[in-house]
């Protein structure tokens, strides 16, 4: 699975958070992660950036951030061309969606979590 880099955007240092689940889970399956998130830290060995990076080779970019919030990243997330993004539960959003059906970016409406327990990542 390592071939599939993932981009965590939004991650939290909270570990109740989702997205500081997903980093734990992610990095135990073996997948080379990243982290973004508002607050600088580390989640399983991982660097959380504060600022936005060059990120190159993105497989999936997975936001876990709400509707709201996005519209600041559009473009960011639309110029690293990811092979996929998903957008996890709370995320979900139809304007968003038609910016990357027009990038031909495809997407998922999904949760990064189920799709690791159950062998679909």
């Amino acid at each position: 699975m390592t071939h599939k880099k993932t981009l965590v955007f939004g991650t939290s240092l909270n570990p109740d958070r989702y997205s500081n689940i997903a980093v734990n889970k992610l990095c135990l399956a073996g997948v080379d992660v990243s982290a973004f998130g508002l607050k600088e830290g580390v989640v399983s060995g991982i660097q959380i950036d504060v600022a936005l990076e060059p990120y190159a080779n993105i497989h999936t970019l997975t936001l876990y951030l709400n509707p709201k919030h996005q519209e600041a990243y559009y473009d960011f997330i639309i110029s690293l061309n990811p092979v996929r993004v998903i957008f996890n539960p709370g995320t979900e959003n139809p304007v968003f969606y038609d910016m990357l059906n027009e990038a031909s970016i495809p997407y998922e409406v999904a949760c990064t979590l189920v799709l690791l327990s159950t062998n679909q990542y």
